[in-house]
């Protein structure tokens, strides 16, 4: 578990009841989560905040980097997750948008060649793969 009053104190923001309980629910999650993930479970642990300031202060700790904000491609929401030290990359399906974590990262030598490449220091990326999964794929041939 993360030490979160001091993630927030680090970060410049100040330490609130609404800013550690979204913290602590995208810490508790093994996934990214939208920001009506974190409303509801808010609403859940009893952690008055209404919908406008979720969003508002994702934005907020996504900008001081305590969380990454990841679009994904074809839908409308944001996802987001608690900044770890390290990256993930996701397949992403495109029927019932689940997200499916990919164990390691396929970019790491391809980054250090392209680095030696081309002088550039690389600070990060992003690579997510869209596609169906098993369930949707089975679904969408029944309907054929």
């Amino acid at each position: 578990m993360l030490d979160l009053e001091n993630l927030l104190k680090n970060s410049g923001l100040k330490s609130t009841k609404q800013r550690k309980a979204i913290l602590e629910v995208l810490d508790d999650r093994d996934l990214p989560a939208t920001a009506e993930d974190v409303f509801f479970k808010l609403k859940d642990l009893k952690v008055a905040a209404n919908l406008s300031t979720v969003y508002r202060t994702l934005e907020t700790m996504s900008e001081c980097g305590l969380i990454k904000k990841l679009g994904i491609v074809g839908e409308g929401k944001a996802f987001y997750e608690i900044f770890r030290v390290v990256h993930r990359h996701f397949l992403v399906c495109l029927g019932c948008k689940k997200l499916l974590p990919i164990p390691g990262c396929p970019l790491k030598g391809y980054e250090k060649s392209l680095e030696e490449q081309t002088d550039y220091k690389i600070s990060g990326h992003r690579l997510d793969i869209y596609g169906y999964c098993p369930e949707c794929n089975t679904t969408s041939l029944k309907k054929q």
